[in-house]
């Protein structure tokens, strides 16, 4: 029961985070804000997560977690019938895609807490979104690019496509975007 207690606390302490650092940014976001918000002090905040970059890893952890359906960054969790869904659900929650492209964003400077993991998660992401397009289409996509030219280029226009959006919503329909760039991948090179 107490375990069950401790992973629900947890689990807030997530949620509560993300809501931190969509608002304020990862540097804006602080441990006492995140404690606040969930009734806790600093310190009781720091028996879940010791250190702010730990929870700050844990949020981009839990994120994909709910991405891929507890499936984690495998290549099992990548499935090109799924990604056009993955984009509409993205569509209804700007906050953590904010959050996500914001700490993505400021991961590429030099130090940043969430280099590491970015750059791990590309590298999966990559691989997973190979293996994807090579169960769909075989060794070559119709327009003749292997699995491992198309997979960064996939990747690429999601998280493009995601800054756009966040930038100006009202002229950028995400998910008809990415159906329109999923659409070349399957056309025939013109003759």
């Amino acid at each position: 029961m107490a375990r069950a207690r401790s992973e629900e606390r947890r689990a807030e302490i997530l949620r509560a985070a993300l809501e931190v650092i969509a608002e304020r940014g990862y540097r804006g976001a602080s441990l006492s804000a995140v404690a606040e918000r969930v009734g806790l002090t600093q310190q009781g905040l720091l028996h879940y997560f010791p250190t702010k970059d730990a929870l700050l890893v844990a949020v981009l952890e839990e994120r994909d977690q709910w991405d891929t359906g507890g499936a984690g960054r495998s290549s099992e969790a990548w499935r090109l019938d799924l990604l056009d869904p993955l984009v509409e659900y993205n569509a209804m929650r700007p906050g953590v895609v904010q959050t996500f492209s914001a700490l993505l964003g400021e991961s590429v400077t030099e130090e940043h807490p969430a280099r590491e993991f970015f750059t791990h998660r590309y590298a999966q992401v990559r691989q997973g979104m190979a293996a994807a397009l090579r169960g769909e289409y075989g060794e070559r996509l119709p327009g003749g690019l292997t699995p491992e030219q198309a997979a960064p280029l996939v990747v690429a226009v999601m998280d493009g496509l995601q800054y756009q959006w966040l930038l100006d919503p009202g002229s950028v329909d995400m998910p008809a975007a990415f159906r329109d760039f999923l659409s070349l991948l399957q056309r025939e090179p013109a003759p």
